[in-house]
């Protein structure tokens, strides 16, 4: 009971909240509240009374937990092996940033020359090995929450990479364009879906290449990134390159509001059959979207926002970089995810950007290749929040800079 009476305090004065540091989030989104201490003790208690499986003092492989790590919840009963290859990936792309580059908006997860020690850590873990894994994550970095005020708690939905049937050349069969980003005009808007399909970008020289399906193109759109078969077998891959800047406006609720299904039963299953399903009306329903998603060839550099070429299938995640700085480690805490049991907690890269993650708390799931991911990605509404990894050194910067305000 007094346990229950200190967090009821706690509560009451703001400062806790859904089992979040509530004020741990001020001003650049990351900075820590002077007392953290108390509040993750106070939170360590809670959550080893209410759950103590899910907060573990101590690891699957007999090891300890550090303090700070037990406010994750499941976070010992990952394998974090797995995430490692995705985490290289990221310390290969800031690297290539250059070493006083600020990571984040106004440097919120510190430079690059922050993160060159844990990255050559992370080259020498012995391959496949979850404990070793465990230890490095602890042992370099610090978990943060993020999100913050009353919207800690967040949209999740998850993505995956479909495959097109296109060519380099265009003919009777292959007449969609897939474009690369157009040079910016100023004082003129970009062309909305409806112009575009009109032509407003036709005899440019913007066409990375021609499919032969305009709905797959536009669920391609939505999943940010995709693979296209060449008529010769090969594949090439495409990642997300920018948006046209108008507002995303998802056709799923005009189907809604046309009787097709219930909210509940909405999801991109149904989008895509009733669209196959209906050609004469499909291009008209696809422009009520104004937005249009523009890509570039994977692997031909020149990223301008993603954190790498290359996604690790349910170790990637997409989120808003105003937000979340790209290439960071996130510890996810998911629930209604569809799959057995319906959570998700995991540690997954912040790599991907896309027109639709906006927001605080709001990520994509990656969730890989084929017709499994598909599924389970067509139907991902799931709720809940994360946490950013930093290294050490950046945390205490910004717990000193947060006591001294």
């Amino acid at each position: 009971m007094a346990i229950i009476s200190a967090m009821a305090g706690l509560v009451k004065s703001g400062l806790v909240k859904s089992g979040l540091v509530k004020s741990g989030l001020v001003k650049s989104g990351l900075e820590l509240s002077a007392g953290r201490g108390l509040v993750i003790g106070a939170l360590l208690m809670l959550a080893a009374c209410a759950n103590p499986d899910a907060y573990p003092a101590v690891g699957d492989d007999g090891g300890p937990v550090p303090p700070d790590y037990r406010i994750l919840a499941g976070w010992a009963r990952d394998n974090h092996a797995e995430a490692v290859p995705a985490l290289l990936l990221s310390c290969k792309y800031l690297q290539a940033l250059g070493a006083n580059r600020e990571i984040g908006t106004g440097g919120r997860a510190g430079r690059v020359s922050d993160w060159q020690p844990a990255c050559a850590a992370a080259r020498s873990l012995p391959p496949g090995n979850g404990a070793a894994a465990r230890r490095y994550f602890e042992t370099w970095f610090t978990p943060m929450p993020l999100g913050g005020g009353d919207s800690q708690e967040g949209l999740f939905t998850g993505y995956y990479e479909g495959e097109l049937s296109g060519s380099m050349t265009r003919s009777v069969r292959y007449n969609v364009p897939i474009y690369q980003m157009p040079g910016k005009v100023h004082g003129r808007s970009m062309p909305t879906r409806g112009e575009v399909a009109q032509g407003a970008l036709a005899g440019r020289g913007l066409e990375l290449l021609w499919a032969d399906d305009a709905v797959e193109a536009f669920i391609m759109e939505i999943q940010g990134s995709g693979r296209v078969r060449m008529p010769d077998g090969s594949l090439i891959g495409l990642n997300y390159a920018g948006q046209n800047g108008h507002k995303y406006f998802p056709i799923g609720r005009h189907l809604i509001e046309q009787g097709v299904a219930t909210a509940e039963q909405m999801n991109m299953h149904v989008i895509r059959s009733w669209l196959h399903q209906h050609p004469d009306q499909a291009q008209t329903v696809m422009n009520l979207n104004p937005s249009y998603i523009f890509f570039r060839l994977r692997n031909s550099g020149g990223e301008p926002r993603g954190a790498s070429s290359e996604l690790t299938p349910r170790r990637s995640l997409a989120v808003d970089p105003s937000h979340v700085p790209l290439g960071v480690p996130i510890w996810l805490d998911l629930h209604d995810v569809p799959i057995a049991g319906g959570l998700l907690r995991t540690l997954v890269l912040a790599q991907d950007t896309g027109g639709a993650i906006k927001g605080p708390v709001r990520g994509d799931f990656f969730w890989g290749h084929g017709s499994e991911a598909a599924n389970a990605a067509s139907v991902m509404k799931a709720r809940g929040r994360y946490f950013m990894l930093v290294p050490r050194p950046v945390a205490q910067r910004l717990q000193t800079t947060a006591n001294r305000q």
